[in-house]
């Protein structure tokens, strides 16, 4: 038997390395949407243009003005004149926020009579990037605030907020997303390679060779979930290294957990794709059957929004999201140093997803045989 297996992989990988479109599918694309993804999907602001309407000429806004053009975040593009200039940048997306200072902020700071009122204005069509351009924003105020006072000796706050991230000390955005890539291009390269597996028999016409050979369906089956296994630990193990060596993420706990965690999620991901090759007559439809999985998959998956603000009834879905179990088990070995212990609740389902596919599979395999 497990030479015949043996026989079955072996034409498997060559069917896969022989054909120069299937090589560069399973290389090229990885590696560029790797680099792509890392370095443009961020939640970080960087140079945000912004626009300054200061109507006072004192120390105060003078230095105010100073923290924001210095502060890498933002940077000034355009000074205005006069408040009807303020709507036309914000319409026209030539800036993002705009700084108002009026013309008694200086001496209301310095007087303390009443507040020196600062004013920001956001253009919110993007309500995301607004709201974290605010965040920044209130930062850089709030420096201001607290050394302006220390100076000139006035009456310090109470209290002075000092905030430290546990699992990510910077805040960077990079450490939370690449991790989630390498599980986005794992479920992709993996469920198409087995989506179009079976298919790609049937089109070429090299089905029915299979029918008449010693194999046994289970023996087919197990014959093409194999190369994709291996194929999608490689992948997972490539985009590792490139997270961990190229953009320098933390792995601060068991490889051994985190690899488990790739085997579970590969073998799941390849009894959804067997499942949805062994349903497809051509390449195309076990192309766009893998495409409707994989879209819905990592829109459920908490990669870009919590599963915790998604509707209720959605949240019930997510639990056959292999994806999303993934994730769980690869941040938090990255960031958490989580250990094989502590992410049982996350394997089994896992395993459950792959062994439910994987039959179902194997009884429509069964189906089409006979």
């Amino acid at each position: 038997m497990w030479l015949r297996i043996y026989a079955l992989l072996i034409k498997e990988f060559l069917n896969l390395l022989k054909d120069k479109k299937s090589r560069f599918v399973l290389i090229v694309p990885p590696i560029v949407q790797l680099f792509v993804f890392g370095y443009a999907a961020t939640y970080d602001l960087n140079q945000v243009p912004i626009a300054v309407y200061n109507e006072d000429q004192g120390q105060a806004s003078r230095e105010l003005i100073a923290r924001f053009t210095g502060a890498p975040a933002f940077k000034e593009v355009l000074r205005i004149e006069r408040h009807a200039q303020i709507a036309d940048a914000l319409d026209s997306k030539q800036v993002l926020l705009v700084l108002h200072l009026g013309q008694h902020f200086s001496r209301d700071l310095l007087t303390g009579r009443q507040p020196a009122v600062a004013q920001l204005l956001l253009d919110g069509r993007d309500s995301n990037t607004a709201q974290i351009a605010l965040g920044y924003a209130q930062s850089v105020i709030s420096n201001f605030n607290f050394d302006w006072a220390r100076q000139r000796h006035k009456t310090l706050p109470p209290a002075k907020l000092v905030v430290r991230a546990w699992f990510n000390p910077n805040l960077e955005s990079r450490w939370f997303i690449v991790p989630g890539i390498v599980g986005l291009l794992t479920l992709v390269v993996t469920m198409i390679v087995t989506a179009l597996s079976v298919a790609r028999e049937r089109e070429q016409g090299t089905f029915d060779q299979l029918l008449v050979t010693p194999l046994t369906p289970a023996e087919i089956l197990l014959g093409k979930a194999v190369p994709g296994l291996l194929i999608g630990v490689l992948e997972a193990s490539f985009s590792i290294l490139m997270a961990v060596f190229w953009f320098r993420i933390p792995l601060l706990g068991s490889l051994a957990a985190l690899y488990l965690g790739i085997v579970l999620y590969v073998f799941s991901v390849i009894g959804v794709g067997l499942m949805i090759s062994s349903l497809s007559v051509t390449q195309q439809q076990g192309l766009l059957g893998g495409f409707l999985v994989i879209v819905p998959a990592v829109i459920l998956s908490g990669y870009a929004t919590p599963i915790a603000n998604m509707p209720e009834w959605v949240q019930h879905l997510t639990l056959f999201n292999p994806l999303r179990y993934f994730l769980v088990i690869i941040r938090g070995v990255f960031l958490e140093g989580l250990g094989t212990g502590d992410l049982l609740d996350q394997y089994w389902p896992l395993a459950v997803i792959g062994l439910c596919c994987l039959i179902c599979a194997g009884w429509l395999f069964r189906k089409r045989l006979y």
